[in-house]
């Protein structure tokens, strides 16, 4: 996979924050060479945030976020801000712009981030205009946060390079271990993949965690087949030997389980991307609390895509069918799409996600956090289904990561 074709969800999120006209998208221009992002002298330019994937020298392939001032006014300028906020959710790395000495927000906002545990540069921006060269500015920025302000002037490139060296510097330490299979297979070792295509999967195509699992057991060194459910039995029959690993789709979790050797372990693509974007462990803490909801518990399936629901549909017909099965049918629940996830989750007892193959890893882990400060359980779509069906004691989970 070339970086070109790298996943959204799969690159380092740089996100841009500042108050209107304080240069960000002139820095994301200055940063690619390219005119990526529109820069103008109207504040409020930039409206909702706007991504844009490209190939950052030293990094590789990243996402920039460029974002509406956080000090936009107005009704509408409240709904950019809280567009901005939800931006900062998914940011690895905090480019935060000072060009004031009334900088109450920009620190609000480190703040945050640091809360956040997300790394941030502070960038005294548009040097050329400012009296001193933001010397006594970058002091305060010092003073009150710890930063050392790099000093930029998009307009004739001074410190461009240095932002650069910075984000480098900032990488978080485990963004390039990542594994999706997480420690579950090794070089040499015979790897099953069982993908039904259904209208899931239409003629043509695989679902994008499928082939990411697919390409990253190729760099392990593993050997991979793959086959559909229906073709299990045969595929198996074909082997030597049993597959140290078979990886299924959920919804065929059971079938698979009944028709594997013994000497195979099995889990499934949702399992897998519950650790590769998730915390494992508290999914699969939580999926234990799941026979204990009330009768008439509310629960919340959160889904990355803003797909057209379809017949058989896994997040709005196969799950809740299974979760009334399970729990009966007086309970609740909802369904929320793409980046629609209520900050108040106090009227819920649980919450399921899909395995969010659309979102970064730090975009599912500030949802995480989110549950576990409002003491939500909060699992994923493969943990869950496996625990309904009474094999998740028996499923192999990715490590910790």
């Amino acid at each position: 996979m070339s970086l070109n074709d790298t996943p959204r969800a799969n690159r380092l999120h740089i996100g841009l924050f500042g108050r209107r006209n304080s240069g960000k998208s002139s820095l994301i221009n200055a940063l690619t060479g390219q005119e990526i992002a529109t820069v103008s002298d109207v504040p409020g330019t930039t409206t909702d945030p706007v991504y844009k994937a490209m190939e950052l020298h030293g990094i590789g392939p990243v996402v920039f976020i460029d974002t509406a001032g956080f000090d936009d006014e107005g009704k509408l300028g409240k709904l950019r801000v809280q567009k901005t906020e939800k931006a900062s959710a998914e940011t690895d790395i905090a480019l935060v712009l000072f060009h004031d000495a009334d900088m109450m927000e920009e620190l609000a906002w480190v703040k945050k981030f640091r809360m956040a545990k997300t790394p941030v540069v502070a960038v005294i921006s548009q040097i050329d205009t400012l009296a001193d060269k933001g010397q006594s500015l970058a002091q305060k920025v010092k003073d009150e946060t710890g930063l050392s302000a790099i000093f930029v002037s998009s307009a004739d490139g001074t410190g461009v390079d240095n932002v650069r060296d910075e984000l480098i510097r900032q990488l978080p330490e485990d963004f390039e271990q990542q594994s999706i299979t997480g420690g579950l297979c090794d070089a040499g070792d015979t790897v099953l993949l069982v993908m039904p295509q259904d209208i899931q999967a239409p003629k043509g195509r695989l679902i994008l965690p499928q082939v990411q699992t697919l390409r990253e057991l190729l760099d392990r060194k593993c050997h991979v087949l793959c086959c559909t459910t229906d073709e299990l039995e045969r595929t198996l029959a074909l082997l030597k030997e049993p597959p140290q690993l078979i990886i299924t789709d959920s919804q065929v979790f059971r079938t698979v389980f009944e028709k594997k050797p013994t000497a195979s372990r099995l889990t499934s693509f949702s399992v897998l991307f519950a650790g590769y974007k998730g915390d494992i462990d508290y999914f699969t803490a939580s999926a234990k609390k799941l026979a204990a909801l009330p009768d008439d518990a509310h629960i919340l399936i959160a889904e990355a895509c803003t797909h057209r629901p379809l017949a058989e549909d896994i997040g709005r017909v196969k799950l809740p069918r299974l979760l009334k099965k399970k729990l009966g049918e007086n309970i609740h629940i909802q369904i929320v799409a793409g980046r629609d996830f209520p900050k108040d989750l106090k009227g819920y007892d649980f919450v399921i996600h899909c395995g969010a193959c659309m979102f970064n890893r730090k975009y599912v882990l500030s949802r995480v956090a989110e549950c576990r400060r409002q003491g939500i359980p909060m699992s994923n779509y493969g943990v869950i289904i496996a625990e309904v069906l009474g094999i998740l004691d028996q499923v192999e989970l990715p490590a910790k990561q």
